[in-house]
């Protein structure tokens, strides 16, 4: 199934994407995080997949499970800790690949980020780690409930190091979402990558939007192209426009929080490519020093001004870990 042509950004106002849920108010990457984006108004909800030992995708911000799941606390795993060298760095701990999903079904999730966010580790033990399975069925479901359509806006994780290791990723997905009824661009879902050949190869197995993340440094893993700098040149977009419908850039690469900002949103709408930059984040430590409020990293700064700067320069929708303020945010500018 050949991808269709990238000349159609958006008409609609742009969208929202729930960065992992409502990350800021719940931990990331639990259903319960999902639902409470769709019920702040999030267009999509966004899950980083990883795959089990047995094959199944599951939603964790890495295959690396230490910091997010309560793995370290169960004796019978211990002796599962190992150090792995992915992408060109080394990790030691926990990973997906090394669990069966009932294996990981014993496990609850953490809060990644306990000093930023204490509230959110009150929840710390009681939520599971989902699968892709149970997201699309949530998705559904909420979309029948509330009558709005809900999408589904998941990354590959590593899709280079899953394939190395004998679990390649992209006939998986094209599958699990073609039997969800999703084949097409007119599917409420995109698939995003930070690597390049893994998004060709979705490009000939499925009709769904396809985004080209991109990072204010380096390049791809898979080392397709020389780096995201070269990617993000007018030449770089009309390359990447052959496979993709859409970019998904660092924040700072269309405005570094001083100065002025960078034409990147309007090159690649010349290219014919949709823009969804991330993430956008309340807490002090996330934001450019003129948007931050109090001294602690943690506090809360002015979000919705940053967001603002943004929707003004063009961008199609934006990738936020508090989707209400989002939500507000683009609303009050129709």
């Amino acid at each position: 199934m050949s991808q269709p042509p990238a000349t159609d950004p958006p008409a609609r106002a742009p969208i929202i994407i729930a960065h992992r849920g409502a990350s800021g108010e719940r931990p990331e990457h639990t259903l319960a995080a999902y639902d409470l984006a769709i019920r702040q108004g999030a267009d999509f909800i966004e899950p980083d997949l990883v795959l089990t030992k047995d094959g199944v995708f599951v939603a964790r911000h890495e295959n690396d499970i230490t910091g997010t799941t309560d793995v370290a606390a169960h004796p019978e795993f211990a002796a599962r800790k190992v150090t792995k060298v992915i992408d060109g760095e080394s990790h030691t701990g926990w990973f997906t690949e090394d669990f069966t999903l009932a294996e990981l079904k014993t496990l609850r999730a953490r809060e990644r980020l306990p000093q930023l966010r204490p509230g959110n580790a009150a929840y710390d033990g009681q939520f599971e780690v989902p699968t892709l399975a149970e997201i699309i069925a949530l998705a559904k479901r909420r979309t029948a409930e509330t009558g709005r359509i809900i999408g589904i806006y998941p990354e590959t994780k590593h899709p280079s190091y899953f394939a190395s290791i004998g679990l390649p990723m992209e006939e998986k997905l094209a599958a699990e979402l073609k039997a969800a009824g999703w084949d097409s661009a007119a599917a409420p879902v995109f698939i995003q990558s930070f690597e390049v050949n893994n998004l060709k190869k979705l490009k000939s197995l499925t009709g769904v939007r396809l985004i080209q993340l991109m990072d204010a440094s380096g390049g791809p893993a898979d080392q397709a192209v020389a780096s995201y700098a070269e990617m993000a040149t007018p030449a770089g977009l009309r390359a990447v426009a052959r496979y993709a419908w859409g970019i998904g850039p660092n924040k700072a690469m269309i405005w570094r929080g001083t100065g002025p900002v960078s034409p990147l949103v309007a090159e690649a709408h010349r290219a014919g490519l949709g823009v969804h930059p991330w993430t956008f984040r309340a807490e002090n430590a996330f934001l450019p020093a003129i948007f931050q409020r109090g001294r602690a990293p943690a506090d809360r700064g002015r979000l919705a001004e940053e967001i603002t700067v943004y929707l003004d320069a063009g961008v199609d929708g934006f990738f936020t870990d508090f989707p209400a303020l989002g939500v507000a945010t683009r609303n009050a500018r129709r």
